[in-house]
């Protein structure tokens, strides 16, 4: 069995889709499969294969993107630079892959659709599985051969409205617990140049208005600070996006030295980084998955998130919960786990809840068994 692996993003953009791409051709070769990982150019690494094709965030690709949206051409799934990219990528891929792979297993919807429809011309060999790492709608992932839905309540829902004759299985993300361990506080807070003894409130996302809600945040830990330590810090870490300079100035505004935006780290020294926490926050309403509650939980976090089935799913006994559509939810809660001891039970839970049921050997061993159920053709 051959397995390509592919994400358009891989080398130059750092988010779920391309951690995940790596992390399922890494573990994949441990089991001593033949894997090809694909991706950009850009990407660097002894086993990936490197690909010719434009990238969403050159220049030419936001414009052809703004002008195909304008021609309609979100009717057939091209709505954004994301959408080309993927197109882009599709051709040098199936050329790639077309003869000799067995399974194509991406995140990237786009590109799923187009070597799953070339397959089905009898144009491509490898059979394709969409891991919906995006959060598609059942319409968009109806046509599809083979779809892996990441949470329970996402998989009942396709399986209750999908056509027949598509594949659909439930197996969620993993993390590596051997890289994402407890390790020593003291030193991680130095590598970043963190207060030793503060107490510190960490999120790792893009640093948004939309979705991810940094302004909410940054909010409710204002609202929260007079009954927070006199140490307490707010870390917040992830991608520059189009509001992210708007929002470091609120930030400072509201906060001053009690705030630390981190930008574009690479993904090798986030396990360092979660380590230098206390707590961990996602502030969210929604996400496909939430791989960053693993990782948190991995080196022995909790995790303080809003009130979702996804969230309940992925932190279990190491959650905290509350309705952070509310003014001062987050901010209550905040206050209540400050405490050590409010913090202990979900700590002590976190790491073990993450061990047994999103390391790398359970999930990995139902990805083989999907791969060879998906080659036989059985549901």
């Amino acid at each position: 069995m051959r397995i390509a692996i592919a994400s358009s993003g891989l080398g130059h953009i750092q988010r779920g889709i391309e951690a995940w791409a790596s992390d399922v051709a890494d573990a994949l070769r441990r089991r001593k499969l033949d894997v090809s990982l694909f991706g950009h150019q850009t990407a660097t690494g002894p086993h990936i294969r490197p690909l010719r094709y434009v990238r969403r965030t050159d220049s030419g690709v936001v414009r052809a993107a703004r002008l195909a949206r304008a021609l309609g051409a979100w009717r057939i799934g091209i709505a954004n630079a994301y959408d080309v990219e993927q197109v882009a990528m599709a051709l040098p891929l199936w050329r790639a892959i077309r003869r000799d792979f067995d399974i194509l297993h991406v995140q990237d919807p786009l590109l799923a659709r187009i070597l799953d429809h070339a397959r089905r011309l009898g144009l491509s060999r490898p059979r394709v599985i969409l891991a919906n790492g995006t959060g598609e709608s059942t319409k968009r992932l109806a046509g599809l051969s083979a779809v892996q839905e990441l949470t329970p309540d996402a998989y009942e829902q396709l399986v209750g409205q999908k056509k027949p004759g598509g594949l659909t299985f439930m197996i969620p993300n993993f993390v590596d617990v051997a890289m994402f361990d407890v390790g020593n506080q003291a030193e991680a807070r130095k590598r970043f140049d963190l207060p030793g003894d503060a107490f510190i409130v960490l999120t790792a996302a893009a640093i948004r208005r939309f979705h991810k809600r940094i302004d909410y945040l940054i909010a409710e830990f204002a609202r929260a600070l007079p009954a927070l330590p006199a140490n307490a810090i707010l870390v917040i870490a992830g991608g520059v996006e189009n509001d992210t300079a708007e929002l470091m100035t609120l930030g400072k505004k509201l906060l001053g030295d009690r705030v630390r935006f981190l930008t574009s780290l690479p993904r090798a020294e986030m396990p360092t980084l979660y380590r230098t926490a206390d707590l961990f926050v996602l502030t969210s309403l929604f996400e496909t998955f939430g791989i960053v509650l693993l990782e948190a939980m991995a080196t022995g976090l909790p995790v303080l998130c809003h009130e979702a089935p996804v969230f309940r799913y992925v932190a279990g006994p190491a959650g905290r919960f509350c309705d952070m559509t509310r003014e001062g939810a987050l901010a209550t809660s905040l206050a209540g786990l400050a405490p050590v001891a409010s913090r202990h039970a979900a700590a002590a839970q976190a790491r073990r809840h993450v061990a047994d049921n999103f390391s790398e050997a359970p999930v990995v061993d139902q990805m083989l068994d999907m791969y060879q159920r998906v080659l036989k053709g059985g549901q």
